[in-house]
C-alpha cells in the first residue's frame, strides 16, 4: 500500500525521534556513502597523522605515556566527529541520553542489584595498600590509558553480546503483534492493512540486516554505556567522599612513602591533603574498573538481563514492526534502496 508523502514524512520523523535514523531510506543511503572505502581511508589516515603530530609535540612536554594517551584520544575524537557529522550518530546518542535520564526511576532498582556487592568488593580494594601504591603512582597519561583500556574492553564485550538480543525479536513478527506494536504511531494504518492480508496467527518476515541492524545494536550499546557511565561516576564520587572522611593522610603517607599532593584551588584549600591528587587517581582507577565489572555483570546476570531488556526488548519489537510497515509504505513510493 503506497502512502502519501505526509504519512511517509511522519513515519520517518518517528524513526529519527526514536534514535533510528538508519531505518529511513534517505539517511541510510547517506550513511552508506559515508562508510565507503573512499571516505573511510582518508579520514582514518588523517586521524592517524594528526594523532602522530600530537604525540610528537606532546612527548617532550608531557612524557611518553601522556603523549600516547593524547594521541589515542585524538584518533577517537576525529573518528567521533566524523561519526557525528556524517554517520548521524548524534541522533542515536541524544535519544539514548534522553531515554536514560527520563527513566532514572527504572534504572535505580536495576543498579542496586549490582551496586552493593560491587561496593563491598571494591571497598576492600580501596583500603588495600598495594592498590594505593599502584594507582597513586600512575601519572595522568598512564591513568588515562588505563581508563581507555577499560572502556574499550567494556565496549568490545557489549558488541559481542548485545547482537544476541536482536535475534530474539527480528526473525518474524506475528500479525497481531505487528498491529499492537504500531498502535499510536504513524505506522498504525499500514500495520492493520498488512495484518489483514496474512493469517490471524501468521508471521511477517521481519529480519533486520545491514545498517538497520547496526542501528539497533548502537541503540543498545549507547543505552547500556550511559548506564555504566552513570554508575562509574557514582562509584567515583563515593570513593572521593569515603577517602576524604575515612582515610587518614598520615596513614596514606606511610603506605605511599611520600607526602600527599593536595589538590589546588578552593576545594583543595577546604580539605587540605584529605583531598589529594593520589586520592583522585585511586578513585578514578577503581571507578573505571567498576564500570567494566558492571558491564560484564549487566549482560551475564539472568535476572538483571530480564529486568533491563524487558523494556528495551519492547522498544526493539516496536522498531522492527515499524520497519515492516515502513517498507510497505515505501513499496510503490520510491526506487528500491539496498538494505545494507
Amino acid at each position: 500500500m503506497a502512502a502519501s508523502a505526509a504519512e511517509v514524512e511522519a513515519a520517518e520523523r518517528w524513526f529519527v525521534d526514536h534514535g533510528l535514523p538508519y531505518f529511513v531510506d534517505g539517511y541510510r543511503a547517506s550513511v552508506a556513502r559515508g562508510l565507503t572505502r573512499a571516505r573511510l581511508v582518508p579520514i582514518t589516515a588523517a586521524a592517524v597523522v594528526l594523532a602522530a603530530a600530537v604525540g610528537a609535540v606532546g612527548a617532550p612536554l608531557l612524557g611518553a605515556a601522556a603523549s600516547l594517551g593524547a594521541a589515542l584520544t585524538t584518533i577517537g575524537l576525529v573518528l567521533s566527529v566524523y561519526a557525528v557529522a556524517t554517520l548521524r550518530a548524534w541522533l542515536i546518542v541524544v535519544w539514548a541520553l534522553r531515554r536514560t535520564f527520563g527513566s532514572l526511576g527504572l534504572l535505580l532498582p536495576l543498579v542496586t542489584r549490582a551496586l552493593p556487592l560491587l561496593l563491598l568488593f571494591i571497598t576492600f580494594l580501596f583500603i588495600n595498600t598495594e592498590v594505593w601504591q599502584v594507582a597513586a603512582a600512575l601519572d595522568s597519561g598512564v591513568l588515562w590509558i588505563a581508563v581507555l583500556l577499560f572502556a574499550a574492553v567494556a565496549v568490545g564485550f557489549l558488541l559481542t553480546r548485545l547482537p544476541e538480543e536482536l535475534d530474539r525479536v527480528d526473525d518474524q513478527v506475528e500479525a497481531e503483534q505487528l498491529v499492537e506494536a504500531c498502535a499510536g504511531t504513524p505506522f498504525e494504518p499500514t500495520s492493520r492493512a498488512i495484518a489483514d492480508r496474512v493469517d490471524r496467527v501468521g508471521g511477517v518476515h521481519a529480519e533486520v540486516t545491514g545498517l538497520q541492524r547496526a542501528n539497533l545494536v548502537l541503540v543498545l550499546l549507547v543505552t547500556q554505556f550511559v548506564q555504566v557511565l552513570l554508575l562509574a561516576v557514582a562509584v567515583w564520587a563515593f570513593f572521593l567522599l569515603f577517602g576524604v572522611v575515612a582515610m587518614d593522610p598520615a596513614v596514606l603517607e606511610l603506605w605511599l612513602t611520600h607526602p600527599l599532593t593536595a589538590v589546588r584551588g578552593p576545594v583543595g584549600d577546604l580539605f587540605g591533603t584529605r583531598l589529594s591528587l593520589e586520592l583522585l587517581r585511586v578513585a578514578t582507577f577503581l571507578a573505571a574498573f567498576s564500570g567494566l565489572y558492571f558491564t560484564v555483570y549487566a549482560v551475564t546476570d539472568d535476572l538483571y538481563r530480564r529486568q533491563f531488556f524487558s523494556t528495551v526488548t519492547r522498544e526493539l519489537e516496536r522498531a522492527v514492526s515499524a520497519r515492516v510497515a515502513y517498507r510497505e509504505m515505501r513499496r510503490d513510493d520510491s526506487p528500491t534502496i539496498e538494505e545494507d
